[in-house]
């Protein structure tokens, strides 16, 4: 008996969401997404019962929450951050072929990887709402309530607890439904929809709501009410590009846009053919972006994780921590390994010149930290591009095993699948690598320049693509909907 026999039986036991039976209509699947959709946003602004009504807590997540989603102080405090920790450490075992499944053509491992993984995701889960609740402090419980309810600190922390683990489990669960009834996948439509509200707001919002948006302070600005300066000074040129005319941020929001839609654009195309079908051709895109912008999630989820682990030591030990390890101010690295392990995020964590970092670091750490983000991003973009392709059987003989399948071939050469794999072969490995190290430099570029609404760089360029590539997959539906023909050439009869 192997070890497979042993956990299938077990893993299989955990509750999953049925795939449809044959092809689903693309109104019922537009229908499944909009509600998970709503279910989303309004779970986001369920606050956890048992905080004090003046916080929500420390957001641990900080910076990266654009890109985890959920919310803080909320039923969903975690976001999509188990899910995709239990992806990286799949990711990275499957990788080093520390986990022997064939997830490609064996539908038994297929399941089994996918079981291993919710099982993961449900460990992640609870781990994270219990370091939040017991061990961190990062979401205190209101002591007054408990006197209250006269029930002890420890049972109020027990129920904060069990309402973050639920909203974990929700969030995987509305992930599988988006991905097995819906229209492309959950965690790329949370963070669309996180994104988008802090998007909206930083364009939209006034005063009364918050934050000023970029329109309320340029009508500010043409009436009077805000002042600049010289555009001939060095404080008339910060507040215009940084300060209350956020120029730099319109111009990187834009600039990202621009960038992102080109990039998924670029892509060579081999021609194709049905061998059935006379006359039937057409094209088999490898883009630019190949394994998409998904592992990017991979990587900032990993510093995430990192910088968790930081906080979490800062908490514990407070004056006590090592310098050389961290030296934390306002809850944020400002020395030690865990400084230069954070990303830059904002244009204020490296123009030393604005006066606004080199307070704390001199200009050669701030470079520094700069490169390492620089570095980790280009190679694990391209590390995880790799594995992506790999465990999703996107790779060339994957994919030439699929347009075999479907009936296609490609004008000019035999009916071989090794001579599919071949052709494939010549652009998939590369493309993948080149892709996935392009997608780090925009992302670290983007965070450098900063965006609208506090919108991380990173943030924005995920909810672009995503969105990009879910307009292609509802076009494809659609095409399916009305050519029933096309089902079979895409998989999906």
């Amino acid at each position: 008996m192997t070890w497979k026999d042993t956990v299938h039986p077990i893993l299989s036991k955990l509750p999953s969401i049925n795939r449809p039976e044959g092809h689903v209509p693309f109104n019922k699947k537009l229908m499944w997404t909009g509600l998970v959709l709503l279910v989303y946003f309004y779970l986001t602004n369920v606050l956890v019962f048992g905080l004090p009504a003046s916080t929500t807590g420390t957001d641990v997540f900080g910076q990266f929450r654009s890109i985890l989603a959920g919310g803080q102080g909320t039923i969903l405090t975690v976001g999509i951050g188990p899910i995709v920790t239990g992806s990286i450490i799949l990711q990275l075992l499957d990788g080093a072929d520390l986990l022997p499944l064939d997830t490609e053509e064996d539908p038994r491992d297929q399941a089994l990887y996918q079981n291993i993984q919710k099982a993961l995701v449900l460990v992640v889960t609870a781990l994270t709402a219990s370091t939040m609740v017991f061990f961190g402090g990062f979401l205190p419980p209101d002591t007054n309530l408990a006197q209250s309810l006269g029930i002890s600190v420890g049972m109020l922390k027990a129920i904060m607890f069990a309402q973050v683990f639920a909203g974990g489990v929700i969030i995987l669960y509305l992930d599988e439904i988006v991905s097995k009834w819906g229209i492309g996948q959950g965690v790329g439509l949370f963070i669309i929809a996180g994104v988008s509200q802090r998007l909206f707001g930083g364009i939209f919002s006034i005063p009364a709501l918050g934050a000023p948006g970029v329109l309320y302070n340029w009508y500010s600005i043409i009436m009077g009410e805000a002042s600049i300066g010289s555009v001939f000074t060095a404080d008339g040129l910060t507040n215009l590009f940084l300060g209350v005319g956020s120029l730099l941020a319109i111009i990187t929001t834009v600039v990202i846009v621009t960038v992102v839609i080109y990039a998924e654009s670029v892509r060579v195309e081999i021609p194709i053919s049905h061998s059935q079908v006379k006359g039937a051709r057409g094209k088999f895109p490898v883009k630019l972006i190949y394994a998409s912008v998904l592992p990017m999630i991979l990587v900032r989820a990993l510093q995430m994780n990192v910088q968790f682990i930081g906080q979490i030591i800062n908490r514990q030990l407070g004056p006590n921590m090592p310098q050389w390890l961290g030296v934390y101010s306002n809850s944020q690295p400002v020395g030690g390994v865990f400084y230069y392990l954070d990303p830059i995020q904002t244009p204020q964590d490296w123009m030393w010149w604005l006066g606004q970092s080199s307070a704390t670091q001199e200009v050669w750490q701030i470079m520094l930290r700069v490169g390492i983000d620089l570095t980790f991003m280009i190679v694990g973009g391209a590390i995880f591009a790799i594995f992506w392709v790999k465990t999703t059987g996107m790779g060339p003989e994957s994919t030439a095993e699929q347009l075999q399948g479907s009936g296609m071939q490609i004008p000019g050469f035999r009916k071989d699948p090794k001579i599919f794999k071949r052709v494939m072969a010549r652009y998939i490995p590369y493309v993948t690598v080149i892709g996935g190290a392009l997608v780090g430099v925009l992302a670290v570029m983007a965070n450098m320049l900063g965006t609208i609404g506090g919108v991380t760089g990173t943030g924005l360029l995920l909810a672009v693509s995503i969105t990009y590539k879910l307009y292609e997959e509802i076009a494809e539906e659609k095409m399916m909907d009305m050519h029933p023909m096309m089902r079979k050439m895409f998989g999906n009869d």
